[in-house]
Parts: C-alpha cells; sequence; structure tokens
C-alpha cells in the first residue's frame, strides 16, 4: 500500500484521491483553504465526464442535481438568428452512453468531497498551502507554508493553474492572460420568463464577445456567463462589478438575449487564464493533474471533465505499475489528448465565437452544411465513451467545426502534426 499525497483540494484532488484510494493506497490531501468548499457558478458535463464520475462511483450523486440537457444551442448575438444547435437526447445518448448535463460546480464538489469523507483511506487537511517539493529515490515530502512536510510515496500536484507543485516541476512562470474578461451571475429560475426558459445551452456570438446561459440547481437557477474579448492584460479573479457595467459591455446584443442579460445581478468577473501545453508533467514521484497540467479556457467545457479524466487514468496507472514508472505511463496516457483539447479551445474562442464579417459569414456557412450526424462524428473523439481507455489512438481522426485559414498543429507534445479544427 503506497501513500500518496495530493495537493490541491478542488474537483480534480478529489477525484484524484477517490480514484487513488479505490486502488488501496492511503491518500492525504492538503488544501489551501481554511475549509474544503467550491465557489463559482455553472459548470458543462459531457458524457466523458460522466463515465469517469461512475468510475469513481459518484456518478448517480451528480446526477441527482443535474439538468440534462436537450441541445447545444449556437445564435447569432446581434440578430438572434439560429445557426446551430446538436441535439443531445436519444441518439446522442445512445451513442456516448451518457448524457450531456449542467450543474451547478457545488454540487458537484459536495458529492465528490462527501465520497472522500466516507473512505477511511482518504485524510482531509485543510489550511495547508503546499509551497513545494522535497524528494530522494524512495519518498517524496510535500512542503507547506507553515512548515510542514506531508512525507508520502508519490505527490500529485493538483493545486490548479497556478499550482507551486508546477511551479517546481515545469517553472514556465505565470498564467498566459487570454485579453477575455468574463462576467457571471446565478440567479433564481422564478425570475426568468417562462418563454425564456430553455432546457438548452445557448451561447449567442457577437464580434469580440459572447454570451451564454443555462439552468442549474436541478433547474432552480439560471447560469449567465457573458465574455468579452477586450484585450484585457491583469489577472482577475471574481471581482464584484457592477450590473450597469456589464449591460454597457454588450450594446450589440440581440433583443431576446438582452433580456437575460438584464436579468443577472450580483455579478463577478474574472479575466480568462491558460497556459500552453507542456510534455513535463513528471518529476520523479511527482506528477501534475487537472488545471495543474493541461489549464484551458472555457470555450471546449472540458476543463473539469478532462481533470476527472485525469483522476481515473492516474488510479489505474497506479494499481498496475511500481512508482515512479506508474506515473510516468499515466503522463504519456493523457499529455497528447489534453494538449489537443487546450487549443481547441483557444481556437473557439478566436475562430467560432468571437469572429465578425466575412469570418462570421464563414463560419454559418460551414456550420449550415453539418447535419446532426456530422456533428455527432465531429465530437466523437472529445464525448465519446472510449476517452478513458484510448486516449488518442485515432489521431486521424479531427473535428471540422472551426473555420481554418492555416492549421493550428499540436507539436509540442510528441504528436504528429495534425490540423486542429474542432469546436465541440
Amino acid at each position: 500500500m503506497a501513500e500518496i499525497i495530493v495537493a490541491g483540494g478542488g474537483i480534480g484532488g478529489l477525484a484524484a484521491a477517490l480514484a487513488v484510494a479505490a486502488r488501496q493506497h492511503r491518500v492525504t490531501v492538503l488544501e489551501r483553504q481554511d475549509t474544503f468548499a467550491e465557489y463559482g457558478a455553472g459548470i458543462q458535463l459531457a458524457p466523458n465526464a460522466f463515465h469517469a464520475l461512475d468510475r469513481l462511483g459518484v456518478g448517480a450523486r451528480v446526477r441527482e442535481r443535474a439538468v440534462f440537457i436537450d441541445e447545444l444551442r449556437l445564435m447569432d448575438g446581434p440578430t438572434g438568428r439560429r445557426l446551430a444547435g446538436m441535439p443531445l437526447t436519444g441518439r446522442y445518448r445512445a451513442r456516448f452512453g451518457n448524457p450531456y448535463a449542467v450543474v451547478h460546480r457545488g454540487d458537484l464538489y459536495q458529492a465528490l468531497l462527501d465520497a472522500c469523507r466516507a473512505d477511511d483511506r482518504i485524510t482531509l487537511h485543510p489550511g495547508c498551502a503546499v509551497t513545494g517539493y522535497r524528494q530522494d529515490p524512495d519518498r517524496v515530502a510535500a512542503l507547506t507554508a507553515a512548515g510542514e512536510r506531508f512525507t508520502g510515496t508519490a505527490l500529485i500536484g493538483a493545486d490548479g493553474i497556478r499550482s507551486a507543485v508546477r511551479a517546481q516541476l515545469v517553472g514556465d512562470g505565470r498564467p498566459r492572460v487570454s485579453g477575455h474578461t468574463i462576467y457571471r451571475a446565478v440567479i433564481p429560475m422564478c425570475q426568468v420568463p417562462r418563454e425564456l426558459r430553455w432546457n438548452a445551452v445557448t451561447l449567442w456570438a457577437g464580434p469580440r464577445w459572447h454570451f451564454v446561459h443555462y439552468p442549474i440547481g436541478g433547474g432552480e437557477f439560471l447560469n449567465l456567463a457573458a465574455t468579452r474579448d477586450d484585450g484585457a492584460r491583469a489577472e482577475v479573479t471574481g471581482r464584484p462589478v457592477a450590473r450597469a457595467h456589464v449591460l454597457g459591455e454588450f450594446p450589440g446584443l440581440g433583443r431576446t438575449a438582452r433580456r437575460l442579460l438584464e436579468l443577472g445581478d450580483g455579478w463577478r468577473s474574472w479575466v480568462l487564464c491558460d497556459r500552453d501545453p507542456v510534455d513535463r508533467w513528471v518529476d520523479g514521484r511527482v506528477a501534475l493533474l487537472g488545471d495543474a497540467a493541461h489549464p484551458m479556457l472555457q470555450y471546449a467545457a472540458q476543463g473539469a471533465c478532462t481533470a476527472l479524466e485525469d483522476a481515473v487514468v492516474l488510479g489505474r496507472f497506479l494499481a498496475v505499475g511500481a512508482l515512479p514508472q506508474g506515473l510516468g505511463a499515466y503522463a504519456a496516457h493523457r499529455r497528447a489528448r489534453t494538449a489537443r483539447i487546450q487549443l481547441l479551445a483557444r481556437e473557439m474562442g478566436n475562430r467560432l465565437y468571437h469572429v465578425s464579417g466575412a469570418q462570421a459569414r464563414e463560419r454559418d456557412r460551414m456550420l449550415a452544411a453539418l447535419s446532426t450526424d456530422d456533428m455527432y462524428d465531429a465530437a466523437a473523439w472529445l464525448h465519446g465513451p472510449d476517452a478513458l481507455d484510448a486516449g488518442l489512438r485515432r489521431r486521424g481522426a479531427h473535428l471540422a467545426l472551426v473555420p481554418t485559414n492555416g492549421d493550428t498543429t499540436v507539436t509540442s507534445v510528441g504528436q504528429s502534426a495534425e490540423p486542429l479544427r474542432a469546436a465541440a
């Protein structure tokens, strides 16, 4: 039985603890905050997330508070014209083996936290900010801001986009600031006119902005998220912002979308950040996971999904491989897939959601030509049931939903140059 230290008690860290404990290892989770809690609003869970949640033993619990969405819908923000829609009911669920759902981030987190608390192989330590690590050939110690040392046979850095473990392991500085500001609010569904209570993830795309909304909390709330490509250069996390400011940032929004945006209150803002994909996830007995390994923009709605996948794959390789070889196998299995999704998310913002003029017309023509089956085929590598097992075995498959005026390739992780033309 190994003793695994997990730095970070977020979604990825708790999922990793469950996956590793299921392989009969003891796990200690170190969380920098004084309590184990998850803040934020809505989160989208594609079928690949539910495949992972089921393997972690919490899928049924998450489903209790999830809203199972009927459609992903893309609208022209200024005119209100429907551009495309991907149905998510019968044939979609049959093909991908699970539903597409939206949840409150806290509902997902609570399911993971309760499962960790119920497992006597997992110990949770709040108020322990990991600042780095030290290791020898047989052991590794996580060092904390309070001067404590937690020692085990492996350390998993799941401490987020500003990971202290990554800073020591990779040393790539601060996150990349995208230049996009997102404004978020959650409102009671009872405040939403009945004709606007759609069981869909609806995205209104406009020139250098987009607005997305969907129900969460078992349908009791509406999640609102409006993003502006405003060239922001400073990191901002959860800053309160006046309602009038948010409304003023989207003057071109059409009538129906504007009605929904005007319902928002208690707005907070974030400047979106990510990092470039990297080859190095492992240093001896230390490995990265989730946002510490592959932080991505939200545009592919895969950040939490890929962290959950990471956890399941990590558990598998810690069961069958000796340390530290198991960590290396885990990283090798995950790097190419997550790098592809990181770059996909950037492309979706730049070439699907925020375009105007000739680029928007090209996008509209491309979307109009796609059948439902075309969309399912395009999403198969991302949402499909083999994501946990196959990685990128089918590397020849790619999506073709983003208009290209030049290819984006994934070469930094050793993958053969492959056009990245994906949007799920």
